[in-house]
């Protein structure tokens, strides 16, 4: 695998987090297309020893699988008949705080494979073997730092990121040679005094002057990259404590997209979503990168399906500043109360803005509109894809101010608190996969679950998109112009995972992991306990992880 072939995959290929470094998640095979997916069956499938959320995609390079799995483990398979060529398991340490217990994936160059261990550790493996060529700590997680992206290749660079926002960690994005694992840069996502951005944070003498030591902003989900203008675009998370009146000011460069030179990690440019975070929602999930229109005319585009439930489009240039072109809610919101119409600076509506011993009452919920799973983007219609969760909110309320403590939770506070998720009256639907035409700025067309939706999202060029995330266990098949679903199959467990396509032997596939976890059974037993009458317990939906990899029958 070299650098020209991730600038530019195979067709056959699925060699990075989203196949591409723009990140639609979109094959251009087509030999499976709407008028034959109906004959899609399992060519193969296999159990990969754990029961908890498997969220990777399976990465493929000229016919070999490497993809990762819960159990802090990574697997080389045959992509075509499922044959295991080796295994890597990395044991974590006791003391491990257990949170999140999930991998996103892995990343290709060279002889090698790169891969985050959960315990914060950065480990190559040589690829035909799985033996280890090298391996690095990038932070102690005995101070809260944990990892489970998929990392990033960048030239001679893999560029990784961490997730703890929960603990009261300082974010980062952070680069080291692939060859011998030396850190080549670190770009805190929460500035220290007197660098930029630091101004938006309480000053030194005042109460909170601390804050920034502890300010959260994690990076757990793959960034994207521009390789003419050699800039990457980084999504980052929520605040540290939640409650933002303890850390007063906007807080760059939270819940933000970030625009970094891949040479140096400098940050070049930013726009923030929603300033002084105190909903819970990360904005983790970096942007699409896709030529927009703007004033009649064609400019590179970043386009976000934020949790805070409104679709962003914006502008990127080739020196880093990012400018809003448009922001359109894409789910039932009630926070907005005004949009800047030249910079996208929201203000919030009164009432809905949680705090300390102060009462926020906000839609869509704090696991927001969409959560982490990756938009998909077909470039032949235009068309982005969103899976959604509709019709959700949250009353929330902080507790007594947190005294922070290395490791443990730095979220809402003990005393007095309250975080509570209810769905708007009348709502028949959570769950909702959406379609909105670029060329219009509109949404053209949505499918409802009454379930909620956690499925990350696959377009293919025969005109299909994939994804599961229901609690029904199923994965889908729809058609990319009109919604309706094509093909479905109950699989083993309910299907968070990242879907991805590839072909072997002239033929083209399906794969996704199947494994139910993390915070789609959370959801699920709050919505059962405040609903039992509509929602069965977590436990009913089964768990197990399976790679499954699906096929036209003959």
């Amino acid at each position: 695998m070299t650098n020209e072939m991730l600038v530019k995959p195979a067709d056959a290929d699925w060699p990075m987090y989203r196949r591409t470094y723009n990140g639609w998640g979109h094959s251009p095979l087509k030999q499976i297309t709407t008028e034959n997916v109906a004959k899609l069956k399992p060519a193969w499938m296999m159990s990969t020893g754990y029961s908890e959320g498997h969220e990777a995609p399976p990465t493929v390079v000229n016919g070999i699988m490497f993809t990762a799995t819960a159990g802090n483990q990574i697997l080389a398979i045959k992509a075509d008949t499922g044959e295991i060529l080796w295994r890597y398991k990395r044991e974590l340490p006791a003391d491990m705080l257990g949170s999140h217990p999930t991998n996103r994936g892995v990343a290709l160059l060279g002889d090698k494979v790169f891969w985050m261990s959960r315990d914060s550790v950065l480990v190559a493996l040589d690829a035909k073997s799985g033996a280890e060529a090298w391996t690095v700590p990038v932070q102690d997680y005995r101070q809260g730092y944990y990892a489970n992206l998929a990392p990033l290749i960048v030239e001679d660079k893999v560029v990784v990121g961490t997730s703890g926002g929960e603990r009261g960690i300082r974010g980062y994005i952070v680069a080291f040679d692939t060859e011998t694992g030396k850190e080549t840069w670190r770009t805190f996502i929460v500035p220290e005094p007197g660098q930029p951005g630091s101004e938006t944070w309480p000053q030194p003498g005042d109460e909170h002057a601390d804050a920034w030591k502890t300010g959260g902003g994690s990076s757990w989900i793959t960034g994207q990259y521009d390789p003419e203008s050699k800039l990457i675009y980084w999504g980052t998370g929520n605040g540290g404590p939640w409650m933002g009146d303890q850390r007063p000011g906007d807080n760059l460069y939270l819940t933000s997209v970030v625009a970094l030179a891949a040479d140096t990690g400098e940050i070049k440019g930013h726009f923030q979503y929603h300033p002084n975070d105190s909903f819970d929602w990360d904005e983790v999930a970096a942007p699409i990168l896709v030529d927009l229109k703007r004033d009649g005319n064609s400019v590179p585009g970043l386009v976000h399906a934020s949790r805070s439930g409104v679709l962003w489009m914006l502008e990127r240039t080739d020196d880093g500043p990012i400018k809003f072109i448009k922001g359109t809610p894409y789910v039932h919101e009630t926070w907005i109360k005004s949009m800047d119409p030249q910079t996208g600076r929201v203000e919030y509506n009164e009432g809905t803005k949680p705090g300390t011993g102060v009462v926020g009452e906000f839609c869509p919920s704090f696991w927001g509109g969409k959560d982490w799973p990756p938009i998909a983007y077909n470039p032949d219609l235009n068309y982005v894809f969103i899976p959604a969760n509709e019709n959700m909110c949250t009353t929330m309320q902080g507790g007594s101010v947190i005294d922070y403590r290395a490791g443990a939770s730095y979220t809402l506070g003990t005393q007095g608190n309250r975080s509570d998720l209810y769905i708007v009256d009348g709502a028949d639907h959570i769950g909702e996969v959406q379609a909105w035409d670029l060329n219009t700025g509109e949404k053209v067309w949505t499918h409802t679950f009454e379930s909620q939706n956690w499925g990350p999202l696959l377009s293919t060029a025969g005109g299909l998109v994939f994804g599961g995330g229901t609690n029904d266990s199923k994965f889908h098949a729809y058609d990319a112009k009109t919604g309706d679903v094509l093909w479905e199959m109950k699989l083993n467990s309910g299907v968070i995972g990242v879907p991805s396509s590839f072909e072997a032997g002239g033929k083209q596939y399906v794969a996704v992991q199947a494994g139910w976890g993390i915070d789609a059974a959370s959801m699920q037993t709050r919505l059962s306990a405040a609903y039992p009458d509509r929602f069965k317990p977590s436990a009913t939906v089964p768990t197990g992880g399976v790679i499954w990899v699906f096929e036209l029958a003959e």
